[in-house]
């Protein structure tokens, strides 16, 4: 199933497939004005990369895979510990540093949601290493993204 990031404009898809589908690092699946959706494939001992989203809460749903949840508020200091599987959800405060490390034996399947919009829409990354090196992966000028401050990564 491949997912078209319609923009702005109204789109439905059947998320659980398409994530479970999806082999990418990241695709971009839909970019609202205020609201982003991405679908992410964690290999076997990856992860999704330690970060923190100063003004962004972000909700992440594993559809398929374990994983190992760290969170706290800082790089060097996540006391919040839980593992999860299908069907469980992830969700991050903003500021709050964040990682899932897939611990199964398959590939991770999760989907994103955040607001405001990350990427650039319908971005695809197929490696970790390959988003990692993206110059090009910025929000729509339509987007809306208030004082956004910049993420960081660990």
């Amino acid at each position: 199933m491949t997912i078209k990031d319609t923009g702005p404009r109204p789109h439905s898809f059947d998320i659980e497939s398409a994530t479970k589908e999806n082999r990418n690092y990241r695709a971009v699946a839909w970019s609202g004005r205020h609201l982003q959706v991405t679908l992410m494939s964690i290999p076997v001992g990856g992860d999704i990369g330690l970060e923190a989203h100063p003004e962004t809460d972000q909700f992440l749903r594993l559809d398929a895979g374990r994983g190992h949840v760290q969170m706290g508020p800082a790089k060097d200091d996540m006391p919040f510990e839980s593992n999860v599987s299908d069907g469980w959800c992830v969700l991050v405060p903003a500021g709050t540093w964040h990682n899932i490390t897939n611990i199964g034996a398959t590939p991770m399947q999760v989907y994103a949601i955040y607001a405001p919009a990350h990427h650039k829409p319908g971005k695809v990354q197929d490696t970790a290493a390959v988003a990692a090196a993206d110059q090009d992966d910025e929000p729509a000028d339509w987007s809306v993204q208030g004082r956004h401050a910049l993420d960081k990564h660990g």
